[in-house]
C-alpha cells in the first residue's frame, strides 16, 4: 500500500487521538476491565480512514503502549498490560477495527452496516477479551463475561452512534481533503 503523506499524517492523528482517549478511564468497583474511550476512538479512525489506515493507526497506538509510553488505561503502559487481565481486550481491538473498518469500506461508510460492523467487531473484541479475563483472573467464562462486557454493553452501544453521527460529516470532508 503506497500511501501518500496526508494519509500518513490521518493515521498518526488518529493514533494521536487514541493515545489521549485511551488512559481516560474510569475502574469499577466490581471488575478489573475499566470503562475506556479507547474504543471510541477506534471506531471513529476506521470510520474515517477506513479497514487498513483505521487498523494501522490502532497498531501504532498498541506499540507506543507496548515501548512504555503510557496510554493505555489509567495512563499504564508496556508488555505487562498486554499480559495483564484487560490484554485480550487490547489484542481485540485490532481484530475489531480490521471488522468495523470492513464493513465501513465494503458500504461506504452508510450508517445501518457501520453500526452493524461496529457491533461485530466489538463482539470479536469481547471474546478476545473475555476469554483472556477468564484465563488470567481465574475465573469462570460466565463470571468473565459479566465483568467484562455485561456492565459496557450500553455504553459501548452509545460510542458506536456517536461515533457514526459525528464521524458522517467527518468522513466526507476527511475523505475529499486527503483521499482524492
Amino acid at each position: 500500500m503506497n500511501m501518500k503523506t496526508k494519509e500518513i499524517t490521518m493515521i498518526g492523528l488518529m493514533a494521536a487521538l487514541t493515545c489521549i482517549a485511551g488512559p481516560l478511564s474510569l475502574p469499577l468497583p466490581f471488575s478489573p476491565v475499566p470503562i475506556s474511550l479507547t474504543n471510541l476512538a477506534v471506531y471513529f479512525a476506521v470510520y474515517l480512514l477506513g479497514m487498513k489506515r483505521g487498523t494501522i493507526s490502532y497498531c501504532v497506538y498498541l506499540l507506543l503502549g507496548l515501548a512504555g509510553m503510557p496510554v493505555f488505561s489509567a495512563f499504564t503502559s508496556g508488555p505487562a498490560k498486554l499480559l495483564g487481565p484487560t490484554g485480550g481486550y487490547l489484542i481485540g481491538f485490532v481484530f475489531m477495527a480490521v471488522i468495523c473498518g470492513w464493513f465501513v469500506d465494503r458500504w461506504n461508510g452508510k450508517p445501518v452496516p457501520s453500526f452493524i460492523g461496529m457491533v461485530a467487531g466489538t463482539a470479536v473484541c469481547y471474546a478476545f477479551g473475555t476469554a483472556w479475563l477468564a484465563y488470567q483472573a481465574k475465573m469462570g467464562f460466565g463470571a468473565a463475561l459479566a465483568a467484562g462486557v455485561l456492565p459496557f454493553l450500553l455504553g459501548d452501544a452509545v460510542k458506536i452512534v456517536l461515533s457514526i453521527a459525528v464521524g458522517m460529516p467527518v468522513r466526507v470532508r476527511v475523505r475529499k481533503a486527503v483521499f482524492n
